[in-house]
């Protein structure tokens, strides 16, 4: 249970989430990170079942770092989504309870996201939110998403996304953590200090 947002602009790639950890309706942590950085050029969020996730994202970084070394440039994202879906997929009947946004800026296909569900589907989304918190995010989201956003623009949007969440989803709460991805500053995180201001007041 949780709440993850991801936003695609012109200039990159914003993703958002909250800081609650759930197990059932049991709250397991109040400061849980769910953003993982594979690559200085691209990030997922993690919903779903933790030990699952941290075993497939541990294996994208360290194929992106294997990537990187051997062809001198970052690994295509799709190339990454395309891992993902072919490990979910060929792990059937028994499933990674996994959901995740990887998003980021590459050379091929410029500010990109995909969203992968636990069965191995890979969307590209401009926008999209996963979790028990999701509809809430979506809502937002749908009324607020432009082509034309800047990205200090999607992280607001993004911001007020998972904050509607958290007013609405016993699952979600905490605080939010935020990250951009952009071709000039790369992986951008948005600091705890910053994250106080950010938490409603319910």
């Amino acid at each position: 249970m949780t709440t993850t947002v991801g936003i695609v602009v012109k200039d990159g790639v914003v993703l958002a989430t909250d800081k609650r950890v759930t197990a059932g309706y049991y709250i397991a942590h109040k400061r849980g990170d769910k953003l993982w950085k594979i690559d200085d050029h691209v990030a997922a969020t993690m919903s779903g079942g933790v030990a699952d996730l941290q075993n497939i994202l541990s294996f994208l970084t360290v194929r992106a770092r294997e990537y990187k070394t051997q062809f001198r440039r970052p690994i295509p994202i799709r190339a990454l989504v395309n891992y993902v879906s072919l490990i979910l997929f060929y792990s059937r009947p028994y499933v990674y309870v996994v959901h995740s946004i990887i998003g980021g800026v590459d050379e091929e296909e410029g500010a990109v996201m995909y969203m992968v569900d636990w069965l191995g589907s890979a969307t590209k989304e401009k926008y999209v939110a996963t979790g028990s918190g999701s509809p809430y995010a979506k809502g937002v989201l749908e009324v607020g998403y432009r082509d034309d956003l800047a990205v200090e623009d999607a992280v607001d949007l993004a911001i007020n996304a998972i904050k509607a969440a958290i007013r609405n989803d016993p699952g979600s709460g905490e605080g939010i953590d935020v990250v951009t991805i952009t071709k000039k500053e790369g992986f951008k995180r948005i600091f705890t200090t910053q994250q106080k201001l950010l938490i409603p007041e319910i």
